[in-house]
């Protein structure tokens, strides 16, 4: 079985940006340089055979490339408290688009749609029960941007949980444009 998601890499200056902010918060854990991206879109686990014919419905998605800025942090809240920190990013139309395309060629692969909304986003940390507050960190950080970055192309990421965390490794590249 392999556990599969789709995503965007951001370019080295942008992850360095963001691991910068990395700090201050013994109840998060970090996400590290290599699992920082954009998901697109969450397939889950699946066989070896609906993952070659994923990898072939995606090679058929067409969208034109784009660029992105960071554009904030955020976090997601379970019951007031926070279970995820997370970079912000903007314009959300292309990516809406582009997340639109690829569930349809999931769709077509015999991949379930996607039922939850998608929100573009990095996340930068996740939190335990208890959370911690975020004000620190938010105060700090105030609010973050960055210069417009290119996306040329999106991946197939396949995602191996360990006790010390999700390692990801990239299955296959599709280029965008």
């Amino acid at each position: 079985m392999h556990r599969l998601f789709v995503a965007i890499r951001p370019p080295e200056p942008i992850r360095a940006q963001l691991l910068d902010l990395m700090e201050g918060m013994a109840e998060a854990r970090w996400q590290d340089e290599d699992q920082l991206h954009l998901t697109l879109r969450f397939i889950g686990e699946v066989d070896g055979r609906t993952a070659e014919d994923i990898d072939i419905a995606l090679s058929g998605v067409r969208h034109p490339a784009f660029e992105l800025v960071l554009d904030g942090l955020g976090a997601f809240n379970r019951r007031g408290q926070p279970t995820a920190l997370w970079a912000g990013v903007a314009p959300h139309e292309p990516l809406q688009a582009l997340h639109k395309k690829i569930d349809y060629a999931l769709q077509r692969a015999g991949v379930q749609p996607e039922r939850r909304a998608y929100l573009p986003h990095i996340t930068l940390a996740r939190f335990g029960r208890g959370g911690g507050s975020l004000q620190p960190l938010l105060a700090r950080a105030g609010t973050i941007s960055s210069a417009p970055f290119p996306v040329r192309e999106f991946s197939l990421y396949e995602s191996r949980l360990t006790p010390a965390g999700a390692t990801y490794t990239p299955v296959a590249h599709y280029s965008l444009g």
